[in-house]
């Protein structure tokens, strides 16, 4: 195992496994690898946590009642249409298990998770032949065309797929809406044609919009009533800056409900998590401010890029997907001074010289590109 494979990890933020490599503190980290609201935890979150630390005596409510219902008036979703879950990794793993499909569409480059959920039930191997990936190409801007895409959802595109072209449709498709790590957005009416393609194959489609937050208008969400195979995965880590509390909920169509509720574990989703999700659901001051200091900061970052030569794809969301040719010696040298990127080279479709950038605050911002400023003069 060489240095370049010691350090990739599947995820950004693994923070804890760098501290034990380098000996640096956690306070003198700064973590542009994980894409996380700048502003931290809501101070609505803290005072939530603060005033109910006495209550984790208590098994949580397994329903999550109280966080479903604060979700329903946030997203305008049916509450009967939501389940809460450990994050939306754990929604991932559990509509798999759960809906046990036999052939997928995945795109690439994109958030890994949806493979290696489907791997898991084939514990035995020989899934070559049931994966199709449909390829985002960087000419185009990683952007999907809707029309390849349902085309490969039928088996009828061999031209849109990586390793395998099948011959029949899919059961499962997937798309991760922004897309992680490539941050290209598929507009609502282009996600919809896409679901309806999807109900006419009877083809479930798994939309992930875990950074949809910082394009709200942009939600499939509320289709899901009209859509007995459309699914919609979200997040309250992302944009609320809660990655350790683990909060995200899927809505999911009435007619597969039962299925997924017999496959989830109980109480995985803590009390302390139910409570934070409502207070930061409830704070419009801090969705606010987000919204001012990530359009602020995205200016500060594309100007720097641009000035320093390096690539950079638009991006509607709290993240850039960033391209140098000397990728590979930044990331080292950065990480020698406790600044984390994330190496993409472990996306299928990348190589070595991407890298994703969280946009983080402006102090943060301007150490980063004074490094980088540094480190692409050399």
């Amino acid at each position: 195992m060489n240095e370049h494979e010691r350090n990739l990890e599947p995820h950004g933020g693994n923070i804890y496994r760098f501290m034990e490599e380098f000996g640096i503190k956690k306070d003198e980290i700064i973590d542009f690898s994980a894409s996380i609201n700048p502003l931290g935890v809501p101070k609505s979150v803290a005072s939530e946590i603060k005033d109910n630390i006495k209550y984790l005596c208590n098994y949580p409510d397994p329903d999550a009642k109280h966080l479903t219902q604060a979700i329903a008036r946030h997203s305008g979703v049916d509450p009967q249409h939501i389940l809460c879950g450990n994050g939306s990794t754990e929604l991932i793993y559990l509509t798999v298990r759960a809906l046990k499909p036999e052939k997928v569409l995945i795109p690439m480059p994109t958030f890994s998770e949806y493979e290696q959920a489907f791997k898991n039930m084939h514990p035995e191997g020989g899934i070559k032949e049931k994966i199709s990936y449909f390829v985002m190409w960087e000419k185009n801007s990683f952007e999907i065309n809707p029309e390849k895409f349902i085309a490969a959802m039928s088996g009828n595109d061999s031209s849109a797929t990586y390793k395998s072209s099948l011959a029949t449709s899919v059961d499962m498709a997937f798309l991760c809406n922004p897309n992680n790590p490539t941050s290209g957005l598929l507009g609502k009416e282009d996600v919809l044609k896409i679901a309806e393609a999807a109900k006419n194959l009877k083809c479930y489609l798994v939309v992930d919009e875990a950074f949809i937050d910082f394009v709200p208008e942009e939600s499939v969400a509320k289709e899901v009533r009209n859509n007995p195979y459309l699914i919609v995965l979200r997040s309250l880590t992302k944009f609320y800056a809660l990655s350790g509390m683990r909060i995200g909920y899927g809505v999911f169509p009435s007619s597969v409900l039962d299925t997924i509720n017999r496959h989830k574990e109980p109480w995985t989703v803590n009390t302390i998590a139910q409570l934070a999700g409502i207070a930061a659901l409830n704070d419009i001051s801090y969705r606010n401010q987000t919204f001012k200091v990530i359009r602020n900061e995205k200016r500060v970052l594309e100007d720097g890029f641009k000035l320093l030569g390096i690539t950079y794809f638009q991006s509607p969301v709290n993240f850039y997907l960033t391209k140098h040719e000397n990728a590979p010696k930044i990331l080292a040298s950065l990480r020698s001074k406790g600044i984390l990127v994330r190496d993409c080279s472990n996306f299928m479709g990348l190589d070595g010289s991407y890298m994703r950038v969280a946009v983080k605050s402006n102090r943060d911002n301007m150490r980063l590109l004074k490094e980088l400023a540094h480190l692409c003069r050399q």
